[in-house]
């Protein structure tokens, strides 16, 4: 069982939401507050300001990503094992979080240059676990070779906001089996 969400939480939900919808600038405390149902001073209860929810929302992600990214590639036998169980929770991810990949694209400058460097460290350690693996598949690739490889696949995995014309299951199927290709890995 799911434990129900905190305020906290469903304030970060919708205010990426939000933030998906009409941009970072085009949303106000009050619009985050009314969809929330309380007013927006009771957000500062939460959150020092709209600046800081951004903040927490794509550090916590990144945190996440990096955790549970280290988590499986530490639990799997192998490279090929790792990369596949890495591919599986990225997807997770890229499907059920969709709007969080809009705002960290369109509304990066508006993060706070701490926050926004806290999410550049964490996304480094992310991608470099993906791409020692790479190299643990493929030992005469660079670091380089791997680094990019890494962030060729998440444009590939991150790519579900613009792509409706599947539902999620067909499109994890297809992320999955592209991603799988592109990373030399067995068909999945």
């Amino acid at each position: 069982m799911t434990a129900a969400p905190t305020r906290r939480e469903q304030i970060l939900a919708t205010a990426a939401e939000l933030f998906a919808a009409r941009g970072f600038h085009g949303v106000s405390v009050t619009d985050i507050g009314a969809a929330c149902g309380v007013s927006g001073p009771a957000l500062y209860k939460h959150f020092a300001s709209k600046d800081a929810v951004l903040a927490e929302m794509l550090v916590s992600i990144s945190e996440e990503l990096l955790a549970n990214g280290r988590a499986r590639s530490d639990g799997a036998p192998d490279a090929a094992g790792a990369l596949a169980a890495l591919v599986e929770h990225h997807l997770a991810f890229a499907l059920g979080n969709r709007a969080l990949i809009v705002v960290q694209d369109r509304d990066w400058s508006s993060l706070p240059p701490e926050a926004r460097e806290r999410v550049r460290t964490l996304q480094r350690a992310y991608v470099d676990v993906w791409a020692a693996r790479l190299r643990e598949l493929d030992p005469r690739r660079t670091h380089d070779a791997a680094r990019a490889t890494a962030h060729a696949a998440f444009g590939l995995l991150n790519s579900t906001p613009h792509s409706g014309l599947l539902d999620d299951e067909a499109m994890r199927a297809l992320l999955r089996a592209m991603a799988h290709r592109a990373l030399g890995l067995p068909a999945a």
